[in-house]
């Protein structure tokens, strides 16, 4: 009758006393071990398709969006990770990079606490026709790409220049088409530069 390994994973091998038999050897150790390495698949749904009862701390590889999930016995969750690298943010006609030597606009999506969160950096500088914000505020001429929108609106606040302006903050909204829509200027408030840097909000 074949055994288990001293680790206690479940991994069976067979005894001097069992029946030899070379598959049945190999099946054991390969259907014993492979649950508890890190599998891979070519996305959720051919993961979903392969692995029908998933046991808690399955650990998967996806490919599709290159992302380390964990069982956790309800569901597949992320790990924490933050090496994705940074991406530029187009700029719409209005609006141009660096704005108080904050760096050029970018985003990126790392994994915390198990969910998709998007991180924003750079500084913008902004321009007004007539006391209106240009694009309706709207600072991306390419909107970011799905794997980088959120399911709602996240309404969240970035600092901007004293400057021609009564306050120190404005209103970003990031919409879940993509749009970054910054919320606050006109009248008296037409700051020349709004900063991204710190933005860090869930998806």
């Amino acid at each position: 009758m074949p055994l288990t390994d001293s680790y206690g994973q479940g991994v069976t091998y067979p005894t001097l006393t069992d029946k030899p038999n070379a598959q049945t050897l190999g099946q054991g150790i390969v259907d014993g071990l492979t649950p508890k390495v890190v599998m891979t698949f070519a996305s959720a749904i051919v993961r979903g398709a392969t692995i029908k009862k998933p046991a808690p701390g399955m650990v998967t590889w996806l490919k599709d969006v290159g992302r380390l999930e964990v069982y956790d016995g309800s569901g597949w969750v992320s790990f924490g990770y933050g090496t994705n690298t940074w991406k530029n943010i187009s700029l719409a006609s209005g609006f141009t990079g660096n704005g108080n030597s904050n760096g050029t606009p970018q985003y990126r999506i790392v994994t915390l606490f198990g969910e998709d969160t998007i991180m924003l950096r750079g500084g913008v500088n902004l321009t007004y026709t007539a006391g209106t914000i240009k694009n309706g505020g709207v600072i991306n001429s390419t909107m970011l790409p799905t794997s980088a929108r959120p399911t709602t609106l996240r309404t969240v606040p970035v600092a901007c220049s004293a400057t021609n302006s009564t306050v120190t903050s404005l209103k970003l909204d990031i919409k879940t088409n993509g749009e970054l829509t910054l919320v606050g200027t006109g009248g008296k408030d037409l700051p020349p530069w709004a900063s991204l840097s710190g933005v860090i909000c869930s998806l």
